[in-house]
């Protein structure tokens, strides 16, 4: 493949990445920011999140209703997200409105208004969309359970805040957490397309160039701020719910690992797919649940992977079996080549059908920089994926599937169900 990503680092350190895809006519343009909801201290749980929301409020030269006009003439699709490692904003549009799409974002990140009654308005949208996680089972049992599974750190505590703490954020606050953490050298502009890297440069310096150059280095997490996973098991009962809600849960190979990569095999043939184990026992032999999957989730430092079901509470009991059964056999049995083989030709086709998109190319340049510090090309991608071994998902099993180390939660009309730690032995 021929390569058409160039990378430049102004003095104060905004970093900015282009991908030339020859023969679009559009092109991803995207602002990232080094900052999520694991850095964020308790007081200020949810303020990336609120962040995110409060800067389509209004911009020193833009009204809120600016920033909506503007993006639907532009005609692209505006994305906009917090995750617990950082938080993004993406447009895709026509090439021509490259300069103009990315005039509206810098703009917009660079110079909000934070007005205090914009703030309150949006305080009150928020806190309505945390009341439709508590109304989303499975939703507000993830809350629930990684707020068991990291105590005590930000990554058990939820994106989007706490009431109580989201109702804190007043101008004052907002304007120094935003200054404080949206600063150049926290800055990550990516964009993929019809795109040539030297207008991309032009285009951020002029916006960006002027910042303080004094930290032009993104600070990294301390190894103090690594979480200690815990082992919870969570009964949570709500006779109102039809059906019952269920995570099993195991440590996993974090998104630096050299072993992510058998990890991903791994996960995938436990239950990444219709063809995947869980899905086959529990969907297709049985008929015991609708929605049943697992995957691992991988941040710079740690990972987790777990099983997710939802079921009637009546065989809740035979779904937590069948789930353990097959971490077991994990375990003991391995992985087939056969199935290995599937999952390695499943994620080699999404990395070259990524290649497609411009919205997939730019996300992965910025993530792979705040992530790895580097670009990871896809056939570099490609060939560690062809490299994993039965032995070495085996060995994965092995690691990390350990009886002490397994979490569960359950929510739903559980009355009677129970579990002690000697039945989740692998």
């Amino acid at each position: 493949m021929i390569d058409q990503v160039q990378a430049t680092r102004l003095p104060n350190g905004v970093t900015i990445l282009s991908e030339h895809m020859p023969g679009l006519r559009s092109v991803t343009i995207g602002i990232w920011v080094r900052r999520g909801s694991r850095h964020e201290t308790e007081d200020l749980n949810g303020i990336c999140h609120f962040i995110e929301h409060a800067v389509f409020k209004g911009t020193e030269r833009r009204s809120a209703l600016d920033i909506a006009v503007e993006s639907d003439r532009l005609g692209g699709h505006f994305d906009a997200f917090t995750s617990q490692e950082m938080t993004g904003f993406t447009m895709k549009v026509v090439d021509t409105a490259l300069e103009s799409a990315f005039d509206l974002i810098a703009d917009m990140l660079a110079h909000p208004r934070f007005v205090d009654e914009d703030l309150l308005r949006e305080q009150r949208v928020i806190i309505e969309e945390m009341k439709m996680v508590e109304d989303t089972p499975d939703e507000f049992l993830g809350e629930l359970f990684n707020a068991a599974y990291f105590p005590n750190h930000s990554l058990g505590r939820p994106i989007e805040g706490t009431e109580a703490t989201v109702s804190t954020f007043n101008r004052e606050k907002t304007a120094k957490y935003h200054a404080l953490e949206y600063a150049a050298h926290n800055l990550v502009i990516a964009a993929a397309g019809n795109v040539t890297h030297q207008t991309l440069v032009e285009l951020a310096a002029r916006v960006f160039n002027e910042t303080d150059s004094s930290e032009a280095k993104p600070t990294p997490l301390a190894q103090s701020d690594s979480p200690v996973p815990a082992a919870p098991i969570i009964i949570e009962r709500k006779s109102e719910l039809e059906q019952a809600h269920l995570i099993i849960a195991t440590p996993w190979p974090d998104a630096r690992s050299d072993e992510r990569y058998a990890a991903s095999m791994l996960g995938s043939i436990i239950g990444g797919g219709t063809s995947s184990r869980l899905w086959q026992s529990i969907r297709e032999e049985r008929g015991l649940a609708y929605a049943v999957g697992a995957g691992g989730s991988a941040f710079s430092d740690v990972g987790i992977f777990s099983i997710y079901a939802g079921t009637s509470p009546a065989q809740l009991d035979e779904v937590l079996d069948l789930s353990l059964k097959e971490l077991r056999r994990a375990v003991r049995e391995g992985v087939t080549q056969d199935e290995l083989q599937l999952v390695k030709d499943q994620t080699i086709s999404s990395v070259l059908l990524g290649l497609e998109s411009s919205n997939v190319r730019a996300g992965a340049l910025a993530r792979q920089e705040i992530i790895h510090g580097r670009r990871i090309p896809p056939d570099e991608i490609i060939a560690r994926v062809e490299a994993v071994t039965p032995e070495d998902a085996q060995h994965i099993a092995r690691t990390f599937f350990n009886s002490e180390r397994v979490a569960l939660a359950a929510l739903g009309n559980l009355n009677g169900f129970k579990v002690d730690r000697s039945r989740l032995e692998i």
